[in-house]
């Protein structure tokens, strides 16, 4: 038996190939199908196993599924209209030379999540959890609304007791991990096993209910707007997209679009800050882009893309169709024919936090505005600062800095009070951003 892991970084997830006896599985596959075809590398699938209804990407498992004649594998109570084989728990599905995967219900997350045993020769091997039980940390149960957090948590309490009781020898291949919303608290990147988990997650040591649902809930940070959409995307019609040519766009075509469309600029902070198009928001092109593009700008909002002669655009679109945005518009390269045409261009200041360290000892009143999420605010900030986390900026400054003056904006590396200074420009405040180091440099 051979797992391969394929990581979304952008996402904070992990799909799966499991590998046995020239047949191949696949776990929670993300839309951009083709590159699983191309790790299956003509083997024949069998199955393609989702642990749950996804609530942060589109799924590619119903379309890989009928690509590949395989078993489209989800919970028997997911809801989702179109066929599919259902897992019940503790219903076998068999597999090829010895190879079984016996479904363990394992609510919490989501309420009709499945995690995935799997078996070779009747000898328990490795558990694909979804987001279920993590590296270090376990699923958040707050995404289907407050109203059923506390009870989903209680769930999620059993169903790690009922995996605690799996060898401890057995891997653990989460699906949610490190950088992803879905987790509670900070995932690990990587895999697992049982007895690991057992002896190094904090969520183990709790032992009881009532503690563990206290630590749950507790902890939770915001998560992206665009979760909203994926759930019904994914119950109804998810369907895979590969990557595509992205329009290159003149600054008098890109400017004729302007009235329908959000611009994205996903160069560097620095070049952004240098010169960008009025009304834009900058996210650089990385791990961090698909998420908070997708909660910076309405759902499937029409995007126009401002990148370097560098920057390839079709990555660009499949991270943003990930997650359900599928209408980019075109592509326009820098923004120098932009400026000598004549067309207005914004510009803000870019200072480290050194800088701002030094502003702060001596006998200086500016405002400091941070906006990092609210755990973060509360174990530690910059004496005098005020908050307001990132994506609340699009409902403006309620109250927390005066518009009339300039304000200093810092988040904990630059990247986020980067993203903030377009929101807070389209608010009529000057951003100075602290675009290199932030908060934990200061305090």
């Amino acid at each position: 038996m051979q797992v391969d892991c394929l990581r979304t970084t952008s996402l904070g997830d992990t799909s799966y190939l499991l590998r046995h006896a020239g047949s191949v599985v696949v776990v929670d596959p993300q839309r951009d199908i083709d590159r699983f075809l191309d790790g299956v590398d003509g083997a024949t699938v069998t199955h393609v196993l989702e642990t749950h209804v996804h609530n942060d990407y589109v799924s590619g498992g119903r379309d890989l599924a009928r690509r590949t004649g395989a078993d489209l594998v989800l919970p028997a109570a997911s809801g989702v209209g179109f066929a599919f084989v259902p897992a019940f728990h503790h219903e076998e599905l068999a597999g090829q030379s010895g190879l079984a995967i016996r479904p363990l219900h394992t609510p919490g997350h989501t309420p009709e999540h499945m995690s995935y045993l799997v078996l070779i020769d009747d000898e328990p091997r490795a558990v694909f959890s979804g987001g279920s039980l993590l590296v270090g940390a376990v699923g958040r149960t707050d995404l289907l609304g407050d109203e059923f957090a506390e009870q989903l948590a209680c769930l999620q309490y059993g169903s790690l007791q009922r995996l605690a009781r799996l060898p401890d020898e057995v891997g653990v291949f989460p699906t949610h991990g490190e950088g992803s919303f879905c987790a509670t608290s900070a995932a690990g990147p990587a895999t697992s096993t049982i007895g690991r988990e057992k002896s190094e997650n904090s969520l183990y040591q709790l032992t009881t209910m009532e503690s563990f649902v206290e630590a749950q809930l507790g902890g939770l940070t915001p998560y992206p707007a665009y979760y909203a959409h994926m759930a019904p995307i994914n119950r109804t019609n998810p369907t895979a997209v590969g990557r595509s040519d992205i329009p290159e766009l003149a600054a008098a075509e890109f400017a004729d679009q302007l009235p329908r469309a959000g611009v994205l600029d996903a160069r560097s902070r620095f070049d952004f800050a240098a010169g960008h198009v009025p009304g834009s928001i900058g996210i650089e092109s990385g791990d961090s882009l698909a998420p908070w593009a997708g909660w910076l700008f309405d759902f499937n909002l029409p995007l126009l893309l401002v990148l370097n002669d560098d920057q390839d655009a079709a990555d660009a679109g499949v991270e943003l169709a990930r997650i359900g945005f599928t209408n980019v518009l075109g592509v326009m390269r820098g923004i120098d024919e932009w400026r000598t045409s004549g067309r207005p261009v914004s510009a803000f200041e870019t200072v480290t936090a050194a800088q701002l360290k030094a502003q702060l000892q001596g006998d200086w009143h500016g405002q400091v505005l941070d906006v990092r999420d609210p755990l973060e605010w509360a174990a530690g900030h910059v004496a005098g600062s005020v908050h307001r986390y990132l994506p609340d900026l699009r409902d403006g400054l309620a109250g927390r800095a005066n518009p009339d003056e300039p304000v200093w904006v810092i988040c904990r590396t630059g990247n986020r009070a980067s993203m903030a200074a377009g929101l807070l420009e389209g608010l009529g405040v000057e951003p100075i951003v602290v675009a290199t180091g932030g908060v934990p440099d200061i305090i």
